[in-house]
């Protein structure tokens, strides 16, 4: 897997959805089309943190590493590569951090 150098802004966070192999009960594939975007991934890149009203610097609470739940269609989503996706969202956006 290429490195990729990316520092994200403000409160937000670049994640790598982890995707699932989607199959159905009777064992059929169900090709890239008919899957669900994921809302699973790990975070790869934490901006520094959002500035509040009185000009301070409010810390993330996700840091590199973490796996997290995101929003369905949160996001911008892009290609690093031809076969890697990466999310650019908003912290506000991950429901939750998975713990392991």
């Amino acid at each position: 897997m290429a490195e990729i150098k990316l520092r994200p802004l403000a409160d937000r966070v670049v994640v790598e959805p982890i995707e699932r192999e989607e199959m159905t009960p009777s064992g059929i594939i169900l090709p890239e089309t008919a899957k669900e975007r994921p809302q699973e991934g790990r975070v790869i890149a934490v901006g520094p943190g959002r500035v509040d009203e009185n000009g301070k610097r409010v810390p993330m609470e996700v840091k590199v590493g973490d796996r997290v739940l995101f929003a369905k269609y949160a996001g911008t989503e892009f290609k690093v590569d031809t076969t890697r996706k990466l999310l650019i969202l908003k912290e506000s956006d991950i429901l939750a951090i998975i713990e392991e």
